[in-house]
């Protein structure tokens, strides 16, 4: 059978066969031309509702009263009702209104919460999804790395200690194939939500196209449970952590690896993954934080500060030299820069190698050291080191740097006309991602000025502003997070936050530059403040840097001091 032809016999008038009806009755449900709509309402033994053909299925029979045509909505109960169960049957004295107002309304809905799942909720599971493969590539570096690091230690033992290295790569296996897992059913719970949503999509434009006012009734916003994300993951990575070597305590002194610890963020707190290791014990704040030591250097500056291991530390001030000192004030190492010019910043990065920057030289430096170099004796104006990785820019100007978990690099760099500054984080020397605008087009920070950086155990970037008087966390996504600006308080001092390091609690300290008490600020990695650590005979505390027991380091400009300072328990 044709079905152009089938369609047209069946828009044909039921009483006379007329082609095209004009009209439609909605209580006996058939077809009427105008001719024959004086002779179908001449049968009174029942109601009709007679109506434009398109605007059939407006009126309907109520369930509870037969002779009657649902023209109301009960508001309590959400159904389309009729006068008399209204009036005497089991809707008397609800909330009522008329079905057209309710239909537009519902119609009203529909639309609002159609362009929120077009707009914005989709392209976020969407977002969600295209992040999980960017984090299993960088797990799969981050893992390697850790290996490597783990196999350079089991060389240093031979065959003594292989069974213990055996044992600790067998955990690091296990954990990896854990955070996998973790993100395959992050990824395929995203899907699969997105597929629904995508069927909703559909059914709702579809409602938004009928006059069926029973479908349309029926139609129950999911918005609400859809525009929050589903927990994402917050991750601790396991680190190894090598021992010096003592013949007599290998296995003692071999390292520690520390648990994968795989958490999922929810509206009560952080819901941990069944198969996730037990989380270390929390630390706790001592009541008045100790100063362990104060090491005076020779910089008029200082600057910067960052911990080699828990004895050695290196900085950098107003001097083209980079100085390598130990805990009992000894000067080990004196090292110029390629350029001749002053380092800006410092950070000790994988393998203890260290990296600078030099903003007049426009240049990322890494410096490498081979094991019998540290053991020479002091030398000052000696060979270079051995220059690993020579970063030029172009347009932009680096100023601050950090590394990350995974053995990247993060520089703050701003642009040649200091309008424009821009975090960059790095792979060797291949640029891996650019973090400056929020999703307004805003920049997250403030132009040229002093901003110190460094990552989060939960992989968020910390930025300290001091120019925007905030600390500026982006997730490693590069989405804000949050800015701290400070504590509640009736204080008129303005924060001006420097220095910046997180510690193995995930908690962030800043040193604040404008207070007439130097205070080091601790906050949670949400943004909440904690606590300060004030009374250390600390001037003007900038660069900030921690060793493996979160001892603090504290480079002080003014006094040319690193003070180490205890905080935990």
């Amino acid at each position: 059978m044709d079905p152009q032809k089938s369609a047209q016999d069946a828009l044909r008038c039921s009483l006379c066969s007329a082609s095209v009806p004009s009209m439609y009755c909605d209580i006996c449900h058939i077809n009427l031309c105008k001719g024959c709509v004086g002779e179908h309402i001449y049968d009174g033994s029942k109601d009709h509702k007679v109506v434009p053909f398109d605007k059939r299925g407006l009126n309907f029979k109520c369930p509870s009263h037969s002779t009657k045509i649902c023209e109301l909505q009960c508001e309590d109960c959400d159904i389309p009702v009729c006068i008399l169960c209204v009036s005497i049957g089991e809707h008397l004295g609800h909330e009522v209104v008329e079905i057209l107002k309710s239909l537009k309304k519902k119609k009203d809905i529909i639309h609002s919460d159609l362009q929120e799942l077009e707009n914005s909720i989709y392209s976020n599971y969407q977002e969600a999804v295209l992040n999980i493969p960017i984090k299993r590539a960088d797990l799969k570096s981050y893992f390697k790395k850790q290996t490597t690091t783990l196999n350079k230690q089991g060389d240093a033992l031979h065959s003594e200690i292989d069974s213990v290295m055996k044992k600790m790569q067998s955990e690091l296996d296990d954990m990896e194939c854990q955070y996998l897992a973790a993100l395959d059913e992050q990824g395929d719970n995203m899907n699969h939500i997105i597929n629904e949503i995508t069927h909703i999509i559909e059914d709702m434009k579809r409602l938004l196209e009928t006059s069926d006012i029973c479908l349309v009734s029926k139609y129950k916003s999911r918005n609400k449970e859809f525009r929050r994300l589903p927990a994402q993951l917050e991750v601790i990575l396991p680190t190894f952590t090598p021992y010096k070597i003592d013949s007599k305590q290998i296995c003692q002194q071999f390292g520690s690896l520390s648990k994968l610890v795989i958490t999922k963020e929810t509206d009560g707190g952080s819901e941990e993954s069944p198969d996730a290791k037990p989380i270390p014990p929390v630390k706790t704040f001592i009541d008045e934080p100790e100063v362990i030591t104060d090491i005076k250097t020779e910089y008029e500056e200082l600057c910067s500060v960052s911990c080699l291991n828990d004895t050695d530390f290196w900085t950098c001030g107003a001097s083209k030299f980079l100085q390598l000192h130990s805990l009992q004030g000894n000067l080990l190492k004196s090292i110029q820069t390629d350029s001749g010019n002053w380092p800006h910043d410092i950070a000790v990065i994988e393998n203890g190698d260290l990296a600078y920057t030099d903003p007049k030289d426009r240049s990322i430096n890494v410096l490498s050291y081979s094991q019998k170099e540290w053991t020479l004796p002091l030398w000052r104006k000696g060979p270079k080191a051995q220059l690993q990785t020579k970063i030029k820019l172009h347009g932009w100007i680096p100023l601050y740097v950090s590394r990350t978990t995974l053995g990247d690099l993060l520089v703050i760099m701003d642009s040649y006309d200091r309008k424009q500054t821009k975090v960059v984080r790095y792979s060797g020397s291949t640029e891996k991602q650019s973090i400056q605008w929020d999703d307004q087009g805003q920049s997250f920070y403030s132009s040229g000025g002093t901003k110190y950086l460094c990552e989060n155990r939960n992989l968020d970037i910390c930025v300290a502003d001091r120019d925007a008087g905030a600390v500026v966390v982006v997730s490693g996504a590069g989405k804000l997070r949050f800015r701290y600006t400070g504590p509640n308080s009736t204080s008129n001092e303005v924060f001006q936050p420097v220095g910046i390091t997180t510690d193995s609690q995930a908690r962030i300290l800043t040193s604040d530059y404008n207070n007439h008490h130097p205070l080091i600020h601790i906050v949670d990695q949400d943004g909440q403040f904690l606590r300060y650590i004030v009374n250390c005979g600390l001037r003007i505390p900038v660069g900030l840097s921690l060793d493996s027991e979160d001892n603090l380091f504290v480079a002080d400009v003014n006094t040319g001091k690193v003070t180490k300072i205890k905080y935990y328990r």
